[in-house]
């Protein structure tokens, strides 16, 4: 019996010291993470304070951009965001809507909206999808950016793989469609292609912001306002977060390893040579920086990942667990699709910064963080049931957890009132500030929990996104 005691003081010894280091190590990381993305954006705003973009608007040099929106059963929210794309502030672009075999009324209202009809494009195609149904442009000149592709359903990816094939300039800008973009969002997006200087800027990606309950006028965002769903609201935080403490200090370092699908800026040679958006996966955008990253490394070219601070497109966000857990969980799946299929990069020196820090820290706090999480919970309701648990410790431990993650979203939000300042009424700074002391025990659960339903997923081979209903954005007239 003594020597059964004493295996279970050193279990709970060992499990305690595990905790406790995972726990620091990753409120240590994000931390270095917030320092260098705060230094990095000061560092940004002062360089970019007296930017004139009207130059780059008028200068013949301006890089040449093909936007690749897909679209499937969009009918919602499409006629906003196409007005969207053909009204912002740059020259050397087209716009290019590939329609991946809605089942809606989207191909319908793009066709009345502006007067589309079909056209023989020529183009040569070096990435194999889906077969075409027809190549659409329109009859009004105002409209003479704009093409539309109606093809069978393949996915997200092959659809951006046909925008690829059609796209007529060397850099493209993938998008979702149901996104607002910032009137500057491109002017700010190419000025990296056009600044670099020896290594090749191979992409580049801006800051994410959730659209709900937000004012759409004419496809432009005019009021800015804090949703009211508590769901989608704890996103602002999350988006705040990753964008402003996160993804800022990893552009800096140059070991991005994701741009948001939502919006972000590619050399289209480079994701040709490539192989264009894999198919094979549901985390098709973070796939592919990797891919590229790993195809300049590998072939000893110099190069760069650039990104934006600044607050270039508006998404719509779910506002119903339902959907955010489709999301969440398809989320999950492409990070252990993308890390299983770059697995040769894990510690490999061959890849530098990116196998020896960007490729682990994924692995440690995006992929295996909520089956940690979890794990730790059926242990400790193990220690509860049989009466081991040391309940002051316990609460020591939560307590200081929580407000950690309480924290670190105020230190999300004290940036973005300082920097952006996108949400300037009062009321709304403090139904986020409110927001920061709910999300651990709503937003935190239900994240680690569609992870969870994300790594079943995985093992039970389902493939596919789901379908991820829209609400529309709220418009005014």
């Amino acid at each position: 019996m003594t020597f059964f005691n004493t295996e279970i003081t050193w279990f709970l010894d060992v499990y305690i010291l595990l905790i406790l280091g995972y726990a620091i190590l990753i409120m240590s990381s994000y931390l270095i993470l917030a320092y260098l993305s705060t230094k990095e954006l000061r560092r940004y705003l002062k360089r970019n304070s007296f930017v004139d973009y009207d130059v780059l608007l008028t200068s013949e040099f301006a890089p040449k951009l093909s936007l690749i929106a897909p679209a499937y059963n969009e009918g919602l929210t499409i006629e906003e965001n196409v007005k969207s794309l053909l009204s912002l502030n740059y020259n050397n672009y087209q716009v290019i809507v590939v329609n991946d075999g809605s089942k809606d009324n989207s191909m319908e209202i793009l066709t009345k909206t502006y007067d589309l009809v079909l056209t023989d494009l020529d183009f040569h195609p070096k990435i194999e999808t889906k077969k075409i149904r027809g190549i659409y442009t329109s009859k009004n000149a105002a409209f003479k950016k704009l093409i539309v592709v109606d093809k069978e359903n393949g996915g997200k990816a092959d659809a951006l793989n046909v925008g690829l094939n059609i796209a007529q300039n060397p850099y493209v800008v993938c998008i979702d469609v149901d996104c607002i973009l910032d009137k500057d969002s491109l002017l700010k997006l190419a000025k990296p292609f056009l600044e670099s200087y020896g290594n090749r800027i191979i992409a580049t990606g801006g800051v994410v912001r959730i659209a709900n309950q937000c004012i759409i006028k004419n496809g432009r965002l005019v009021e800015v306002n804090v949703p009211d769903v508590m769901l989608s609201r704890i996103q602002v935080l999350e988006y705040l977060r990753a964008f402003l403490l996160g993804r800022m200090a990893w552009g800096k370092l140059d070991g991005l390893l994701l741009i948001s699908g939502a919006f972000g800026a590619f050399d289209k040679e480079i994701a040709i040579l490539s192989g264009g958006y894999s198919t094979k996966t549901v985390g098709e955008d973070m796939e592919l920086i990797v891919r590229m990253r790993r195809y300049m490394l590998d072939n000893k070219l110099p190069y760069s990942v650039s990104y934006i601070p600044d607050p270039l497109c508006w998404t719509e966000a779910p506002e119903d667990f339902k959907i955010f857990k489709k999301q969440r969980s398809r989320w999950m799946r492409g990070t252990i699709e993308t890390l299983s299929i770059h697995r040769r990069m894990f510690l490999n020196p061959k890849y530098k910064l990116l196998g020896m820090l960007s490729v682990p820290y994924w692995t440690l706090f995006e992929f295996l963080a909520p089956g940690i999480e979890f794990i730790g919970l059926v242990i400790t309701v193990v220690f509860i049931v049989f009466g081991l648990l040391n309940w002051h410790f316990f609460f020591l431990l939560l307590f200081f957890v929580y407000s950690f993650a309480v924290l670190f979203s105020v230190i999300a939000l004290y940036s973005e009132e300082k920097t952006y300042h996108k949400y300037p009424k009062q009321a709304d700074f403090f139904k986020l500030l409110m927001a920061a002391f709910i999300e651990p025990f709503y937003f935190h659960p239900l994240t680690v929990y569609a992870s969870l339903i994300g790594y079943k997923e995985k093992i039970m081979g389902t493939k596919g996104w789901g379908e991820m209903t829209r609400k529309g954005f709220t418009k005014k007239e």
